[in-house]
């Protein structure tokens, strides 16, 4: 092993709920201290007063996730009160993004044991209410924090637009040409091969399940089961004769993941098992209105960074926010849509997509399918809104 990597030794996810299902009555702080708390459960040989920081990603942070859900979570998982922690907001990649920064935090010295991850809540997501721009005023706006646009600067609006989720990826169906047939095909694929993975006991290993009341939930709530036909029957959700649908698209969910991460002396020290090292991560803006195609240039930026082609990677794990902006952004990079090493056990149009969590689920997911694989080069990316991208490049040890 190299000096001065990070590496991804252990990590562990709640399994992904539905919008008010099996996790809608767990706070989004409780959420995300379970992943924590287990982490610290299945890791007894690590004196945790050691922890760097807790980084956690989390898109929202208008309700029970505020007040930086990161150090909240951290004391409601029983870590030491030494133990710092901050939370890291790209919106979809917010995961991600809090897993790129320990390792550089790694990297550069300045810690050698952190726990990155993510959460969201999109369930509890509040409702909330702006204040009267001017003293007695009776126009208050009530907004809703689940996801998307809210308190919109008008500047922005008229400089950018103000395109919802749903619409940016239907202007990149457009513009890339994106048929509604291949966006169900897509769809239809990633359903079939998360339920041939669950199938398997593939995501045994990176769920933890959790208790609530009636029982332990343990399986992802979200995939279902359906075919070509069914999905060819569902309405446009945002134009006439448009091409996106509920089924072609991801959940709104809930849940929580949190990875180990480590430098070489720590992985010494607690006879830790690396999965992989990290070797970097990179992001790009984008013009919002088509936010999806992000991960293009994104994972230009990384490769070059890092000397590599595409052709070079084992594993891609791409967030399937839309399948549109998927099979744009993997056509785009020369990359098969239908290739046996992108998102091989499904993507989030069958987990779903819990904003703050998703980052880190891809990560965990791409380097466990990496070792699965025995390959030796990973990228996990995602598309973020307002138009970014971020991806982060892993190196099985």
């Amino acid at each position: 092993m190299a000096e001065n990597y990070a590496y991804i030794c252990d990590g562990i996810r709640t399994p992904f709920g539905k919008y008010g299902g099996a996790l809608s009555h767990i706070r989004a702080d409780d959420l995300a201290a379970i992943p924590l708390g287990e982490l610290v459960r299945r890791n007894p040989q690590i004196d945790f007063t050691n922890l760097d920081e807790v980084l956690l990603g989390c898109a929202n942070q208008a309700g029970e996730d505020n007040r930086n859900v990161a150090r909240m979570a951290l004391l409601l998982a029983g870590l030491p009160e030494t133990v710092p922690g901050v939370t890291i907001n790209r919106l979809c990649a917010s995961g991600l993004e809090a897993i790129a920064m320990g390792s550089r935090n790694i990297r550069l010295g300045e810690g050698e044991l952190v726990i990155a991850g993510g959460v969201e809540s999109m369930t509890r997501a509040p409702f909330v209410l702006g204040k009267s721009e001017k003293a007695f005023g009776r126009t208050q706006n009530l907004e809703d924090t689940t996801m998307g646009w809210r308190f919109i600067n008008p500047r922005m609006k008229e400089m950018y637009g103000v395109d919802t989720m749903p619409q940016t990826g239907e202007q990149v169906a457009k513009e890339f040409n994106v048929s509604r047939e291949d966006q169900d095909k897509f769809s239809l694929r990633s359903q079939e091969r998360y339920a041939r993975a669950y199938d398997k006991g593939i995501f045994k290993e990176e769920i933890c399940p959790v208790k609530i009341d009636g029982g332990m939930f343990e399986k992802d709530e979200h995939p279902r089961s359906t075919s070509m036909e069914k999905l060819s029957k569902l309405k446009s959700i945002v134009e006439h004769g448009g091409t996106l649908t509920a089924g072609n698209s991801s959940g709104i969910n809930d849940g929580a993941c949190a990875l180990l991460l480590a430098s070489e002396s720590m992985v010494k020290k607690y006879n830790l098992r690396p999965i992989v090292r990290i070797l970097g991560a990179a992001s790009a803006g984008v013009t919002p209105s088509i936010m999806g195609i992000g991960p293009i240039p994104a994972v230009n930026k990384l490769l070059v960074q890092n000397k590599l082609k595409i052709s070079d990677l084992d594993v891609i794990e791409l967030n399937e926010a839309f399948a549109s902006q998927s099979i744009a952004v993997l056509r785009s990079l020369g990359v098969p849509e239908d290739g046996d090493f992108v998102n091989a056990n499904g993507g989030a149009i069958a987990l779903g997509h819990p904003l703050g969590a998703s980052g880190a689920r891809i990560t965990l997911h791409a380097a466990l399918e990496l070792r699965r694989r025995k390959g030796r080069y990973a990228v996990a990316t995602m598309c973020v809104g307002v138009g970014q991208g971020s991806a982060i490049l892993m190196e099985r040890v």
